[in-house]
């Protein structure tokens, strides 16, 4: 089936350099696939969407950023009635002059090798909305765009590390945060930096204070947490989503995590969220 095409063309008026949409998505699953000639930075606002790829498809929940490049195929689909997304279609000469001017900035975000996935918590997801209502009120025009987008690279997204950390560990810190890597554990973060396991403990101790272990269980922790207040899933579907099914051990590290069970966690953190009309 030939893929749907999108262009920035049709959606950028007006000398533009960016559009925002926030949507609900419906359940219903895609037909097909969209391919699309521009950069797009969506993220979940809440619930859970199921994001079709090429390569197949996976669950995202709230506070799960992703950077979409340029020539990208994918479509969305959402987990029950309350799955909403915010979406930001830049305009590729925006995209491509940033990663021309700035060094740091190739090999990450739009510039990866595939789509990038990246986890917000709560805190950086009420940051990001605050940002986007700037950006809403703003011209929307090359100088505002990059006035939202620079601060994202370089404060929320930025790896923890000295200066001096390698390329490889910076890389394997950012993709660390993607349920797909942490649930296989410290084995799965090494893999991601092509390097040998002793060589990892090493550097990552001497830069972080932490072993692989503590990093991964660390993400493992947060990302409990957000499912815990974030969703109705069960307790036993969030540690196999965490990469932990035993639920004693997962009980274990969530307390030393939170300093609460899961339980309690919930109980007194858990929202309910009014969605728009």
């Amino acid at each position: 089936m030939t893929e749907p095409s999108l262009t920035y063309r049709d959606i950028l008026r007006h000398g533009a350099a960016v559009h925002i949409t926030r949507a609900l998505v419906t359940p219903t699953r895609p037909k097909a696939l969209h391919v699309q000639d521009f950069p797009e930075l969506f993220w979940v606002q809440n619930g859970q969407i199921r994001h079709h790829q090429p390569a197949g498809v996976t669950t995202l929940t709230e506070g799960d950023l992703v950077f979409m490049r340029e020539g990208d195929s994918h479509a969305l689909q959402g987990r029950g009635e309350q799955a909403l997304v915010v979406s930001l279609t830049l305009h590729p000469q925006l995209i491509e002059a940033l990663g021309k001017r700035h060094k740091a900035l190739p090999g990450q975000y739009f510039w990866a090798d595939a789509a990038q996935t990246l986890h917000l918590d709560t805190k950086a997801l009420i940051t990001l909305n605050q940002a986007t209502l700037r950006l809403e009120r703003s011209p929307r025009d090359r100088f505002s765009t990059e006035a939202f987008l620079l601060p994202l690279f370089a404060a929320w997204l930025k790896p923890d590390t000295p200066d001096t950390a390698p390329a490889w560990l910076n890389a394997a810190l950012i993709a660390a945060d993607d349920p797909a890597v942490f649930r296989d554990g410290a084995a799965g973060f090494v893999a991601l930096t092509g390097q040998t396991h002793p060589h990892v403990s090493r550097t990552l101790k001497r830069l972080t204070g932490q072993s692989p272990s503590e990093l991964i269980n660390d993400k493992r922790m947060q990302h409990a947490a957000q499912q815990l207040t974030g969703t109705a899933e069960p307790l036993a579907e969030i540690a196999a989503d965490c990469g932990i099914p035993n639920l004693s051990h997962f009980h274990k590290l969530f307390r030393a995590a939170h300093g609460l069970t899961p339980h309690q966690y919930r109980r007194k953190f858990q929202r309910d969220v009014v969605q728009p009309e």
